[in-house]
């Protein structure tokens, strides 16, 4: 006899206000005790050290993930001019110093660089895989890798504050795979006096903000109760940036065998889009002649 799932069957996003000092995967963990969940997950890494917005998706919001992680980011940051380190930021070891200090006309003509399509390799120590392995732990274990570099969109990059002249205070909103390490690191290096990230926060990934996120204190205090479920948002809430249908009753039934079913409203041919019945997503999938043909099908209890 097939054993069944421990835990409940939650489906819905839990915002953390995440501090530093733990892992993301730590954050999940914590979060899947605390409400018995089945099963649980994250849109987008955030180094131990970072702090802000960690969205963790329960049950069938997990197949909402791409479309969170895929939504442009903001995150708050501190550079500090002088130094590279062996990670970009404050956790790793000093490998190269310098004395110079670039003015403020420099940097903002530096930053131009930086905006718009750019090109960026990953930091040594990140979770780019090599050969199957992640780049992280073969960094930890002594090696050099010799990274690609990456595609990266970055919307906005702008000073916030120089509080002195080893210092910048900095806000970017970037897309999908950006490392705000590399960001520092390579603006050090264009300037000519090194650079890695001395803080890091991020405050809105999608649709979440920090803000409105529940602190891991606050997790603890309401674990196993159902204050803490009354936290859950929507599943819908990471389908955001997707048009909606409503569907029919036999649409829905369709859908949800993985069948192409009957929306009402019109798009143009083959638009990705989430079908609802009611107000709950049913669907998402590919429009086409008044149905919708699903890519991946809700099941809720």
């Amino acid at each position: 006899m097939a054993r069944g799932k421990k835990g409940r069957a939650l489906s819905g996003w839990l915002i953390v206000n995440k501090p530093a000092g733990i892992t993301s995967s730590a954050v999940v963990n914590k979060v899947r005790w605390a409400l018995d969940a089945q099963k649980a997950g994250h849109a987008g890494t955030l180094d131990p050290d970072a702090t802000g917005v960690l969205a963790v998706a329960l049950g069938e919001a997990t197949k909402t993930v791409p479309y969170v992680t895929d939504a442009l980011k903001c995150y708050r940051f501190m550079v500090r001019f002088g130094a590279a380190t062996s990670t970009d930021d404050a956790a790793g070891e000093v490998i190269a110093t310098s004395d110079l200090r670039p003015d403020d006309g420099a940097i903002a003509a530096a930053l131009a660089a930086f905006r718009g399509a750019i090109s960026q390799v990953p930091p040594q120590v990140s979770a780019v895989k090599v050969d199957g392995v992640r780049a992280y732990d073969l960094a930890r274990a002594g090696e050099e890798m010799d990274l690609a570099a990456r595609d990266l969109w970055v919307d906005k990059l702008e000073l916030i504050a120089r509080p002195d002249a080893d210092h910048l205070e900095m806000e970017m909103i970037c897309g999908k795979g950006g490392y705000v390490r590399a960001i520092a690191r390579d603006l050090g290096a264009a300037l000519g006096c090194l650079g890695h990230v001395a803080w890091l926060r991020r405050e809105w990934s999608g649709p979440f903000v920090a803000s409105q996120g529940v602190s891991l204190d606050d997790i603890d205090r309401m674990a196993k109760t159902r204050e803490l479920e009354s936290f859950i948002q929507p599943l819908e809430i990471g389908l955001h940036g997707l048009p909606e249908l409503p569907c029919t009753v036999e649409g829905a039934a369709r859908l949800r065998n993985g069948n192409p079913g009957q929306v009402l409203g019109h798009l143009d041919f083959g638009i990705e889009a989430w079908a609802s019945l009611n107000g709950r997503a049913v669907a998402v999938g590919h429009y086409r002649g008044g149905e919708l043909h699903p890519t991946r099908v809700f099941v809720r209890e």
